[in-house]
């Protein structure tokens, strides 16, 4: 039931593949460029030829420290070492398990153990916790390689390995570059958030990954003049096959943010064309570029342009390069480049959806699991309505079952890019997967039209006493649209009668508050936001109305893909999240 492709795109086998053929289209375009320090504005280009030479060096290498078939766990910041690494092991060696930058060196240890490794690439910072690993004296890991120069006798210098694997090469040995890859087997390990439980262990194969990658393709138009910013962790499958696998396959060139606080400044120095990121940095950043916009006192002429763009679209006229002329000077702050984003992870204000689209930067929604490699669907040029998350991708079957008498129920996908399954879990396994068809976990519907809509994950509902659902991510998504409120966080609590209260834990924004109210104490920051709520109540029936809120200006905790840790929050305000 996936909708029609609009861009053509090519054939792939599996990563290997998709890597030599993209090294025959664009050998000498620059495939990365990198800046080896953040403060000092120097930069480095790859391109797509070396990019695959260091691939090939480095899988030469590993091979001959005898790690055929065995399972790598890759561990750093994003950067280029990573993606060498990645698809050095992906493409010839064994199993590639990457781990989440952010994780304590007790969840990196229990990791490394899980996965059976026998080796792990990691960078300087977690140098520390692979000296305690190797003293853990049932430690199977028999090769620690850092892709920074340290001084330490344990470790195998990343540089000199992958030099090592080049005169291997040019010594006649073939046995990486000729390795065959069987596209179904079990290839890539990839570990779960786990926001409320150990995390799961997803296996994929090279086929889930490039069919995932050509129906995204089908979708977005993506080439090789694009710039891409990579922001999110590439240890999760949304960053690490939408913004970088994806863009080696269509030619871009792939670029890495020094961080949160150099966003903006990165977008403009690199010439940023596109991003594939989640919603909170896409709300942060709109309400900044409003801010300035208001500032320069253009709000109103923007407000009388966008109506004037919208009367002509109702009537069929593309007004997309008119906006583009229209507003450049606003957005060429960020970028002259910047057209299209891409957002997935979480739910996002329709306003801010609405809001970059006015300005003539494509805005589209996506939506996925780890489980299926990831994107099950996404909008495009042709299929476009805010709240939605688009059309599933063409090769992506997708029901509603167990439907409500609102028409919301659980939503299965059935597609070539659905998990192989949990790691050492058949039970779990079986519990999700069923005749080739994978339970999300979430709630949604489908329109007459076949667009998704999102309405949850069904372990966040909340169920009142007389039996109506509230969906705490729709309720999140109204209060975060205000200029006053960076995030918030929606939840129940048992009250005094045996029912629930609606309550929500809401991070103010202390700089907008001070900016349009000066150095006012807390209550009447608690009064300020407690119109806001008012607001969002006028747009909503009484039952989901929320009785109780709690202010902080401390953001909330979160995974490293910004989705909210629900159970940990819960459990710091004394509330048990199991029941």
């Amino acid at each position: 039931m996936g909708g029609k492709k609009i861009y053509d795109t090519r054939h792939i086998t599996d990563l290997k593949d998709m890597l030599k053929q993209s090294v025959e289209l664009y050998g000498t375009k620059t495939a990365f460029k990198l800046k080896p320090n953040k403060e000092i504005e120097e930069y480095i280009d790859i391109s797509y030829n070396q990019f695959a030479n260091d691939v090939n060096n480095l899988g030469t290498a590993l091979l001959n420290l005898g790690l055929k078939d065995e399972t790598i766990n890759i561990i750093s910041d994003n950067r280029y070492e990573w993606a060498v690494s990645y698809l050095a092991v992906a493409n010839g060696v064994g199993i590639v398990a990457p781990l989440d930058k952010a994780l304590t060196g007790n969840e990196i240890k229990s990791l490394v153990e899980r996965s059976f490794s026998e080796a792990v690439i990691f960078s300087e910072p977690y140098l520390e916790t692979m000296l305690e690993i190797m003293e853990e004296p049932n430690c199977k890991v028999k090769y620690f390689i850092c892709m920074d120069t340290v001084d330490n006798p344990k470790t195998i210098n990343y540089s000199e390995l992958i030099k090592t694997g080049e005169v291997s090469i040019n010594n006649g040995n073939k046995e990486y570059i000729d390795a065959t890859i069987n596209a179904e087997k079990f290839n890539i390990l990839l570990f779960t958030s786990g926001t409320t439980s150990q995390s799961k262990a997803v296996m994929l194969s090279h086929k889930n990954i490039v069919t995932n990658i050509i129906d995204c393709k089908k979708y977005l138009n993506v080439n090789s003049s694009d710039i891409t910013l990579s922001f999110l962790p590439l240890h999760h499958t949304f960053e690490c096959t939408t913004n970088f696998l994806l863009m080696i396959y269509s030619g871009a060139m792939i670029t890495y943010c020094d961080g949160i606080r150099h966003i903006a400044k990165n977008i403009k120095e690199y010439g940023v064309s596109a991003m594939i990121c989640v919603p909170i940095l896409y709300e942060n950043m709109y309400k900044k570029l409003v801010s300035a916009i208001k500032e320069k006192g253009k709000w109103d002429i923007v407000q009388k342009a966008t109506v004037l763009f919208g009367g002509l679209e109702a009537i069929g006229i593309n007004t997309y390069e008119l906006k583009r002329k229209a507003f450049k000077d606003i957005y060429s702050n960020l970028s002259p480049n910047l057209r299209l984003f891409v957002s997935g992870a979480a739910p996002i204000s329709k306003d801010v959806v609405k809001g970059f689209n006015d300005l003539g930067i494509q805005f589209f929604q996506g939506y996925g699991l780890t489980e299926t490699s990831p994107v099950i669907a996404c909008e495009n040029e042709k299929v476009h309505k805010p709240g939605s998350v688009g059309q599933p991708l063409p090769d992506c079957e997708v029901e509603i079952r167990n439907v409500d008498n609102l028409g919301i129920g659980e939503i299965w996908v059935n597609a070539p890019y659905v998990m192989l399954g949990y790691y050492h879990n058949r039970e779990e396994t079986a519990n999700v997967i069923q005749d080739g068809w994978f339970n999300t976990g979430d709630l949604g519907y489908l329109d007459k039209n076949g667009l998704l809509y999102i309405q949850g994950r069904k372990k966040n509902v909340i169920v009142l006493k007389n039996g109506k659902n509230i969906f705490p991510e729709e309720l999140e998504e109204l209060l975060n649209s205000s200029p006053y409120i960076i995030e918030s966080m929606v939840f129940g609590k048992p009250d005094k009668k045996g029912d629930i209260d609606i309550c929500a834990k809401i991070v103010y924004d202390k700089s907008n508050i001070i900016e349009n109210f000066g150095n006012i104490d807390d209550k009447e920051i608690y009064k300020i936001i407690k119109r806001e709520i008012k607001n969002v109540h006028k747009n909503i029936p009484a039952y989901k109305y929320i009785r109780d809120f709690i202010l902080t200006d401390e953001e909330l905790i979160k995974t490293t893909t910004k989705k909210i840790k629900r159970h940990e929050e819960l459990k710091n305000m004394g509330i048990d999240p199991t029941k």
